[in-house]
């Protein structure tokens, strides 16, 4: 007859509750898992060159939906996001920012590669023909839209806020918003770190 071993209460309570808390990370951010799909896309980064999704694989990527002539949304997520990598540490070279523009009729390569710079070297301009960008969009349901031109040609264009932050498979994790702060961004992609390690 076989021997039949019992563990504790207590030893079986705490292996449990290790399994639920390794299971389920304690997120700041909004937990996106399973109802955003896989990053990928096909457009222009700002050297010029074609790339897809493939090219950033290995590391986090935070995707940001913006254009170079915004007057304000756009220059303060991209502060806070240098801020975030500066936090970071040497943890900062796994992360990489994407600057998916929405005006890819001004956004020229040359353009978003000075205007991504002047903020992190860690960041990419992306840029593609309107049906590109519209598709990828589409793909994370952001939403923009051209304003009217005002009387000296230029105009703005209205768009959704959100960054997105995908692991290092490339996966869909994260979703962060204006109102997340350094510390919250900065907590779960420590978390998303440890967890591809």
């Amino acid at each position: 007859m076989p021997r039949i071993f019992f563990l504790p209460f207590v030893t079986v309570l705490a292996l449990v509750l290790s399994a639920c808390n390794y299971s389920k990370p304690q997120w700041q951010l909004s937990d996106v898992k399973g109802h955003l799909p896989d990053l990928q896309f096909n457009l222009t980064d700002d050297n010029g060159k074609p790339v897809d999704a493939s090219h950033y694989a290995g590391k986090i990527n935070l995707m940001y939906f913006g254009y170079t002539h915004c007057p304000d949304v756009c220059p303060l997520t991209l502060t806070h996001l240098h801020v975030v990598l500066q936090r970071l540490g040497a943890q900062a070279d796994r992360v990489h920012v994407l600057f998916v523009s929405v005006d890819p009729a001004r956004d020229t390569p040359a353009l978003l590669h000075q205007y991504v710079n002047a903020f992190d070297p860690r960041v990419t301009g992306l840029t593609g023909t309107p049906a590109q960008i519209a598709a990828i969009a589409k793909r994370y349901r952001a939403a923009f839209n051209r304003d009217s031109v005002k009387p000296d040609g230029s105009y703005d264009v209205s768009h959704s806020s959100g960054i997105y932050v995908f692991d290092a498979k490339g996966r869909a994790r994260l979703l962060a918003t204006s109102t997340d702060g350094v510390d919250e961004i900065v907590h779960d992609l420590r978390l998303l770190l440890e967890m591809s390690q």
